[in-house]
């Protein structure tokens, strides 16, 4: 018996109608064929301006894993959830754009949330894409260690300025921020920036925080020696530890590309792994703090179990928990019943420049083995419950 299926709690804030909209929601999600067509007729009417999309999308999955269309829309979600005890984290969803306009605009958008936020409690960290601030293609060059050509060089020193810029501004208003992780080719380079910010700005404690994907091989040992070099240069590290998102998408090019596939080759080799970082973490608190995302009921109740071996309290300032807006209500607000820190992201932006989010997040859904279905029957559960 899972101690997440309290619904009553997980579901307080629903309405009936809510909760059938969801319902059949995931049902359709739950049928990968129908939502392999769902996305493709989604993406063609967004390509094509169709006019009708943006309402049904909006009443849809964008309701489902979105705060709003802006800061301001999304605050009666923030506070709603603060309310019981769960923090947000503003996610721009903006994602799949190239122009240097474009990540210049992200950037200002990222630091407008870190002075909106400033002094809000429901707002513990801050977040961004490296790809939100600079083309794949030139962390992948750089991460390769080749020779860069002066536009190449110039473009780069755009991309540590933009860095730099947002991790200053979170240093100066004491806000914790976030940098995702994303397609493993693209990685090193990502984590050699944020340890040059977490060098400049971690020295009194974790401001910046580097996402760990632990379905890849090798991260436990980049986390050890990246521990090893922090301690040298004296500053603490924060790690936002997941499990994935881009696996089909990393086996895909492996295949293609004829080198070896980064991937843990099962998803209990990939658990397993994910269970060494808690270890890892919790051997080293002294230096490190983490942020455990996972929708994994048995992760979290293991962080839970090793918080205890340790005499830890549950609000300890150096671990925090976190979910996706829309989804593993049942853990989410079972943490924070239980007063652990709990954080959920929240996605935002306007609806056609978040439908690639949103696709991504029906995609996993159906590929996440049994994600779905929990979702289906907790929420089922909850409305046989509501009819007694």
């Amino acid at each position: 018996m899972s101690i997440f299926n309290d619904t009553k709690l997980a579901f307080a804030d629903k309405t009936d109608a809510q909760l059938r909209k969801a319902y059949w929601m995931f049902k359709a999600i739950e049928q990968p064929a129908l939502t392999n067509i769902g996305v493709s007729l989604l993406n063609f009417t967004v390509k094509n301006n169709f006019p009708f999309v943006d309402g049904i999308v909006k009443q849809t999955l964008f309701e489902q894993f979105c705060g709003g269309e802006t800061r301001e829309e999304s605050m009666s979600v923030v506070k709603q959830m603060f309310k019981r005890g769960v923090g947000s984290i503003f996610d721009y969803s903006i994602e799949g754009k190239e122009e240097e306009e474009v990540f210049d605009a992200v950037c200002k958008e990222i630091k407008d949330i870190i002075r909106f936020s400033v002094g809000n409690p429901a707002i513990p960290f801050i977040v961004f894409k490296p790809t939100a601030f600079g083309r794949i293609d030139i962390y992948e060059e750089v991460g390769k260690g080749k020779e860069l050509t002066t536009s190449q060089k110039e473009e780069w020193n755009r991309v540590v300025t933009r860095f730099d810029e947002v991790c200053k501004l979170c240093f100066e208003n004491n806000k914790k921020v976030m940098v995702d992780a994303e397609e493993s080719w693209m990685q090193d380079a990502a984590d050699q920036l944020c340890e040059e910010m977490m060098e400049k700005y971690n020295q009194e404690k974790p401001i910046v925080w580097n996402t760990i994907q632990m379905y890849r091989t090798g991260r436990l040992e980049y986390m050890n020696a990246h521990l090893e070099r922090a301690k040298v240069k004296g500053y603490s590290i924060g790690y936002k530890i997941v499990r994935g998102a881009y696996m089909e998408k990393e086996r895909k090019r492996a295949e293609e590309l004829n080198y070896p596939d980064p991937i843990q080759p099962n998803k209990q080799a990939s658990d397993d792994n994910y269970n060494a970082g808690i270890d890892f973490v919790m051997a080293n608190l002294d230096k490190v703090s983490a942020f455990f995302g996972t929708h994994n009921e048995k992760s979290s109740e293991l962080v839970m179990d090793k918080m205890q071996a340790n005499n830890l309290e549950h609000d300890n300032p150096h671990i925090y928990f976190g979910q996706l807006y829309g989804m593993s209500d049942n853990i989410t607000y079972y943490l924070a019943d239980q007063h652990y820190n709990v954080a959920k992201y929240l996605p935002y932006g306007p609806v056609k420049d978040v439908v690639p989010y949103l696709t991504r997040r029906a995609q996993e859904n159906t590929s996440v083995a049994g994600q779905t279905g929990r979702e289906l029957g907790l929420i089922g559960k909850e409305l046989k419950r509501r009819k007694k």
